[in-house]
């Protein structure tokens, strides 16, 4: 044998190595997602088991059934029906490769038996902004879904939000048993989840206002779903802290306050940051509340900082954050909120 062919069989002996040594790598990398898959799943199924009595006795068919649990897994997975759930990704430190993704969609379709084209994927990062309220898609495909015995219609495709804050579920059922009589306000209404809820308790009227138009009308979807009459529930599109402004004599004794943590909308004034402007908004806010009042503050700003004279003028001030966080969640921290009574 020459030099030559012993090189050429050398280097031809090192191709294969390195491709057994690729294929063993590929094999270690496919098992490992694998074992993830079948962690995920059995974290699943261990949830669901614990939360299918629980949303059965409550009346509720929306809710999370893994929520970051595993750290390694960094997802949040919410049921919505019998039929669709939401996956939402979290890539704040890292993108997942596709078949990473496919392999956790499998586990997680199985586990809840859910068909595979119902499974809604989303990727999420934490971040200030306004993204939540961004357009993803235009599917304007709508299902509905039960809470509380009440039926809301979510959008689980075209934003990054579906038309329903699961994680304020134990707020709006606070509304809902203080609302009878009284005369409800809806700032940052959103898709008038809290309205539908007072107008459940009996609230006398509930006036619901929202910059977006499409959420509005989203709104009054909501409420004509549970069968609420739209002359005694109002729905106004405006900039809140302009409407705020202008000079009214109407009041309301009962308010619910939940802005977003940012927006810089073209369609309003200025730009909204919850940290620097919730004392002025709130301010407002009292000036609109008669005698004897509740207003019902949240935020999920995760670095928000109460100012020390928010609720400058309240006679009783409660914060509910840990008490309105459901039991389908890990994440103590998503939300604060505050009841307050006016005297």
């Amino acid at each position: 044998m020459s030099e030559a062919d012993g090189e050429a069989r050398a280097a031809d002996a090192g191709a294969e190595a390195r491709v057994a040594e690729a294929r063993v790598a590929e094999s270690g990398v496919e098992a490992r997602v694998a074992g993830q898959a079948a962690m995920l799943g059995n974290r699943i199924a261990k949830n669901a088991r614990h939360l299918a009595k629980w949303a059965r006795r409550d009346g509720v068919d929306c809710y999370r059934v893994y929520d970051c649990d595993i750290p390694e897994l960094p997802l949040t997975i919410d049921r919505y029906g019998a039929e669709h759930a939401l996956v939402s990704v979290w890539e704040d430190k890292v993108a997942r490769p596709r078949a990473w993704l496919d392999a956790m969609c499998g586990a997680i379709a199985t586990t809840l038996a859910v068909p595979r084209a119902n499974l809604h994927l989303k990727a999420r990062a934490r971040q200030e902004g306004a993204a939540q309220y961004e357009r993803l898609a235009q599917a304007d495909v709508r299902i509905p879904v039960q809470e509380d015995g009440l039926t809301f219609l979510v959008n689980l495709d075209d934003y990054l939000d579906t038309g329903l804050f699961l994680d304020h579920r134990l707020m709006r059922r606070r509304v809902r048993g203080e609302a009878a009589g009284r005369h409800m306000l809806n700032l940052f209404a959103y898709t008038g989840a809290f309205s539908v809820h007072a107008a459940a308790g009996g609230a006398a009227t509930t006036t619901s206002v929202d910059l977006s138009q499409t959420y509005l009308d989203w709104a009054r979807d909501n409420l004509a779903a549970n069968g609420f009459r739209e002359d005694r529930h109002q729905l106004v599109r405006a900039d809140i802290v302009q409407w705020l402004e202008a000079p009214s004599s109407q009041r309301w004794d009962l308010a619910v306050v939940d802005p977003p943590t940012f927006s810089n909308s073209k369609k309003m004034r200025g730009v909204f940051d919850v940290q620097r402007d919730h004392p002025q908004l709130l301010r407002r806010v009292f000036e609109r509340m008669s005698r004897g009042a509740i207003l019902y503050f949240s935020t999920n700003a995760r670095r928000f900082k109460l100012a020390p004279d928010a609720f400058e003028g309240a006679t009783k001030v409660d914060d509910i954050s840990r008490e309105t966080v459901p039991v389908d969640f890990r994440d103590e921290k998503i939300h604060r909120a505050w009841r307050v009574e006016l005297g």
